[in-house]
């Protein structure tokens, strides 16, 4: 089992910040985001642009064919998006073709869209829920995928009462430390419980995840945020 060490402290640090802005904040980024804006905690100044992260869209197309297409056969298809979860979970606006395969140039095509948006940051929830029940006291990570380079930052927030969370970039690696939330982007989930310093949930929800998301304004459930339904019975498939 895996510790949960201080970095799961300084994440819930970064959380309760978050929280604590939460009730005007989210209602102005909500309308902010589609506009390419993004919401200061400070007073004095209205929305500022935050530009979205550079990355070269066709070097991260191929990437990820190298990465997932393990039959070398030019795309993401059948048990292959099962070892590519962030893929998977936008595989209904990344296969423009509806034919059940990612290509690099879906997948291309995707992030010229994210930086056509001209949206550097958004907002983005999250709801747990483990065995049916809101699952609170988790630190749940989006971690960019490789693929897009390293400008995208990983975002995490720890889930509240009703298993929700809040996800924002680390203070240090925001573009503005004033600001909250996620860059546009693919993203494998890391989802963690501590129980006496000991890692609860199932190592497919974490070390080996096989949970992802896409953050963007015409993302699935971008409006409602992505709900993740864990089970303790249950290892999902490795």
């Amino acid at each position: 089992m895996m510790v949960v060490g201080a970095a799961a402290g300084g994440r819930a640090k970064e959380f309760l910040e978050a929280r604590a802005m939460h009730g005007l904040w989210m209602r102005m980024a909500a309308m902010a985001s589609t506009l390419g804006l993004v919401v200061p905690t400070g007073c004095g100044r209205g929305p500022s642009r935050i530009h979205p992260p550079t990355i070269n869209a066709t070097v991260a197309g191929q990437a990820a064919m190298k990465e997932y297409d393990r039959n070398g056969d030019g795309a993401v298809a059948g048990d292959e998006l099962d070892k590519a979860p962030s893929l998977k979970a936008a595989l209904t606006i990344l296969d423009a073709d509806s034919d059940g395969r990612v290509t690099a140039e879906e997948v291309t095509a995707r992030i010229e869209a994210w930086q056509a948006s001209k949206i550097g940051m958004m907002s983005q929830r999250c709801e747990v829920l483990l065995d049916g029940s809101p699952l609170p006291g988790a630190l749940v990570v989006y971690e960019p995928e490789a693929f897009l380079g390293p400008n995208v930052k990983p975002a995490s927030g720890v889930t509240d009462d009703l298993g929700v969370a809040f996800l924002t970039i680390a203070e240090s690696e925001r573009p503005n430390p004033s600001f909250f939330g996620i860059h546009c982007g693919l993203y494998l989930v890391r989802i963690t419980k501590g129980d006496r310093g000991q890692q609860v949930l199932p190592a497919g929800y974490n070390i080996v995840t096989t949970l992802g998301a896409e953050v963007a304004p015409d993302a699935r459930d971008a409006e409602t945020g992505s709900v993740f339904r864990l089970n303790m019975g249950v290892s999902p498939a490795q």
